[in-house]
């Protein structure tokens, strides 16, 4: 808990640099860039977190692998994380930093799960419908996932409906755990 109270804080603090500089969108795919060259790479990433390797090293790597492919917002935010041994918050303060970016545009996560591709059509009218009920706009993103078997899965921001076969007979067991 923590650990998000911290990212949160240098979340805000570049979401503020950015919205000041009139860069957010450019910022924000700027962490995105720096986080997956970080993350999709095992060395990299353990390279960025482990506490052996010199701060003034980390940096001139960090300088010379990202240099011209993030603004110098992220980059700054970046040296100042290996500065401060705070490296470990990336991910979370990339989250953050999304979820206050869609908030300034006035709008919220709405994540929808199936397990075969809606049709353009269907998805349009379910959030049309979502949007209706619970008045605001989101910035959806669609995935297929052919273990949910079944059904739909909606998260809008940390609220979920689980209508999956998945889902359902994970919620039969757990009751027939729970007789027991």
């Amino acid at each position: 808990m923590r650990n998000q109270t911290v990212a949160r804080r240098y979340a805000v603090a570049i979401f503020s640099l950015a919205k000041e500089a009139g860069d957010v969108e450019e910022t924000g795919r700027s962490l995105q860039v720096a986080y997956d060259a970080l993350e999709r790479n095992d060395d990299a990433q353990r390279f960025f977190v482990s506490p052996v390797i010199d701060r003034a090293q980390k940096a001139k790597v960090l300088g010379a692998a990202l240099d011209g492919k993030i603004n110098d917002i992220v980059m700054n935010a970046l040296l100042l994380l290996v500065r401060k041994r705070r490296e470990a918050l990336l991910e979370p303060i990339v989250q953050a930093f999304h979820e206050l970016a869609l908030e300034d545009k006035g709008k919220e996560p709405l994540e929808i799960v199936t397990a075969r591709s809606l049709a353009p059509g269907e998805l349009d009218e379910l959030v049309a419908r979502l949007s209706r009920i619970h008045q605001t706009t989101f910035e959806v993103k669609a995935r297929v996932d052919p273990t949910v078997l079944g059904g739909i899965r909606i998260t809008m921001g940390d609220r979920r409906i689980d209508g999956t076969v998945a889902g359902r007979l994970a919620e039969l067991a757990q009751k027939l755990f729970t007789q027991n």
